[in-house]
């Protein structure tokens, strides 16, 4: 619910190349100065700094909003960003976590956000369309996403599967909440999967993986016969 209030504002600022300035606030977010004209009550005010910290709350991934801000000020995202307010795709996934590269980033010494390269836009905006229908339904109500494009070099590093989706068609892999059942997920695969052309796969630590790449399912061990979700004959 915080996500259309806090992305509209960040979006402000990075239209005009300003994303440090939320990254110089954290430690005095009573002190944030607002553009002129935004006209926020106090209310409102107390609102978005609690939105704020509800988006980053209890993240399983400590690549947070803060983080990404840093980041955000030295790399180009701008053009990327616009595409998905075009495409009225801004803020399925939070930005900071849509852009998340390879959770083993440290250890391969790799940047922790990626822009996906342009020609694969349209791959972004096809699982985008997914995971949006799939809240619309009420199947994915709550989620993180935890790695999404990774460029092949970092990939290999990553222990990332040769042609992985990650590096062509921009795969999302995600963690539910430990309440959350999966299994509404994998029906929706069985009776709609072929037609998103949906890859849906888990992996022993409990990420779910997520794709417009190709019909397929695949569990830990990765063959089909490992997977949660069995294809329908």
């Amino acid at each position: 619910m915080w996500e259309p209030l806090y992305t509209a504002l960040y979006l402000r600022d990075c239209r005009g190349d300003q994303p440090r300035r939320w990254a110089a606030k954290r430690p005095q977010l009573q002190a944030m100065r607002l553009e002129p004209g935004v006209g926020m009550t106090g209310t409102k005010w107390l609102l978005l700094v609690a939105g704020m910290w509800a988006v980053n709350a209890a993240q399983a991934d400590d690549r947070d909003v803060w983080m990404f801000a840093q980041w955000a000020g030295d790399h180009q995202t701008r053009p990327f960003r616009e595409m998905l307010v075009d495409a009225r795709l801004y803020g399925v996934v939070p930005i900071h976590q849509l852009l998340r590269s390879a959770s083993d980033w440290k250890l391969c010494r790799a940047s922790p956000f990626a822009v996906p390269p342009a020609s694969q836009w349209p791959a972004v905006r096809s699982t985008l369309s997914l995971l949006k229908t799939l809240g619309d339904q009420g199947i994915l109500r709550q989620f993180e996403v935890v790695s999404a494009y990774r460029d092949p070099r970092l990939n290999v590093c990553a222990g990332g599967a040769a042609n992985s989706a990650h590096t062509r068609a921009f795969a999302v892999d995600m963690l539910l909440p430990a309440w959350a059942d999966p299994n509404p997920l994998c029906r929706f695969w069985q009776q709609h999967g072929q037609a998103w052309n949906m890859g849906l796969g888990r992996y022993p630590s409990g990420r779910i993986h997520v794709d417009t790449a190709g019909y397929r399912t695949w569990g830990g061990d990765g063959s089909a016969g490992s997977s949660f979700c069995i294809k329908p004959k």
